[in-house]
């Protein structure tokens, strides 16, 4: 591949991202499904994740200041896309199921209804919301007003569950520390259904490390969107908590280390090395898994619910480009001019593995990996995503209540 320069890199993997959202989405007039993406593609046609739907909305925000789609062609699409968010897609107590039709709407096959894709699409509202603002900012707050967060807290542990079914009721928790933030500042905020802002402070901080990594606070899989979703909507830069922790600081060192990692294991993994790093949920060689991390990982730093195999995808070091700029941009490089493989309509494509073979190059691009990537590298070169969500007032209480401060100079 040709060589380009830093910024024309992140136009180009910016744009072709866009696109995704752009081309991706239920654009039928009339249809119970407007506006609604695809959780994948070309892969599962008529699965729409709503989280790809959080990420969308946000993309629409970029696509409309970077004139790559006009002003009236991105207002329209956000604010179908709400309507069809409000009216049509299937939700209870203000929840969406993790994944809908993409023509109706409904519940797909047997999603469970969910509170952290939930959060992504309403952070998606908010920031479309302050954008483009009259009507579409109303339906953005009608849409966040009717989310019920106290019916997903276990009233025990003031914890939220991990899930929900009709079949099955709640299960599980929200236990440690993982890509959860925005659920408690939203939560902690509501005008209608708020919780206790302890929340926050009510699941476990497991505390450790890797090679020279200083201590910081992880994740069970170790993945490193764990350490990102959050941070592209809530601005924690130069923030603290109550306990005076710094959770920016804190994936600025989770992403140092999963770059040292793979340094690591370069040797037993040839796919691994300083350029190509950050393991994060994406699709294998054998299919999707969640679990593709870097240590820490499990209880008490036993190190064993992330899961290596040589696959990497580029949605890793690219949503980690605010915590590290030059090593991120330095993976992107590589990835664009030493893997060409990757490289698709919609940009790097999901994930590769030079560690099995023939070597492996992933066929989809992931709805939720195209949106880190844009979000991020758009937070990094303008901070255009955090400086309209941070306008909204909700936003601003949920981190006030939560007791966030500014660090002082």
């Amino acid at each position: 591949m040709t060589p380009l320069s830093n910024e024309e890199l992140m136009e180009l993997e910016s744009k072709h991202s866009f696109l995704f959202f752009w081309r991706e989405a239920n654009s039928t007039p009339g249809s119970p499904g407007f506006g609604l993406l695809r959780d994948r593609s070309p892969g599962d046609p008529e699965k729409c994740s709503v989280a790809s739907v959080g990420f969308g909305l946000t993309a629409l925000v970029i696509g409309a200041e970077r004139w790559w789609i006009t002003t009236d062609e991105a207002r329209q699409r956000a604010e179908g896309t709400l309507d069809t968010l409000l009216q049509h897609a299937e939700e209870l107590n203000g929840f969406f199921y993790h994944f809908l039709s993409m023509e109706t709407g409904k519940r797909y096959d047997n999603s469970e209804i969910s509170i952290i894709d939930t959060a992504i699409a309403v952070c998606g509202a908010i920031t479309a919301g302050e954008y483009f603002g009259g009507k579409l900012k109303e339906k953005a707050q009608q849409l966040f007003e009717r989310v019920d967060w106290e019916w997903y807290r276990n009233p025990e542990t003031n914890q939220f569950y991990k899930g929900y079914t009709p079949e099955r009721g709640h299960w599980g928790a929200w236990d440690m520390y993982a890509e959860q933030f925005m659920m408690y500042f939203l939560a902690a905020a509501s005008p209608t259904h708020p919780v206790d802002p302890e929340m926050f402070y009510d699941f476990h901080r497991q505390v450790s490390t890797y090679g020279d990594v200083p201590l910081f606070i992880y994740t069970w899989t170790g993945s490193l969107f764990t350490y990102q979703f959050s941070h592209a909507w809530f601005d924690l830069q130069n923030k603290t908590d109550r306990d005076g922790l710094d959770w920016w600081e804190n994936s600025v060192k989770a992403t140092r280390a999963h770059r040292q990692y793979s340094m690591d294991e370069s040797e037993a993994f040839k796919t691994l090395g300083s350029n190509s790093w950050g393991l994060t949920a994406c699709d294998g060689p054998y299919g999707y898994r969640g679990d593709y991390g870097a240590p820490p990982s499990g209880r008490s730093g036993a190190n064993d619910q992330h899961h290596s195999d040589g696959t990497v995808p580029p949605a890793g070091a690219i949503g980690s480009i605010p915590f590290t700029p030059k090593e991120s941009l330095d993976a992107m490089q590589h990835y664009y001019t030493h893997v060409p493989e990757l490289w698709g309509e919609y940009g790097f494509r999901d994930a590769y593995n030079l560690d099995v073979s023939p070597p492996w190059y992933g066929r989809d691009v992931i709805g939720i990996d195209k949106g880190i990537s844009l979000l991020m590298i758009e937070n990094h070169r303008t901070g255009l995503v955090w400086k309209w969500f941070m306008k909204n007032k909700f936003a601003k209480k949920g981190l006030e209540l939560t007791g966030f401060t500014e660090k002082p100079l």
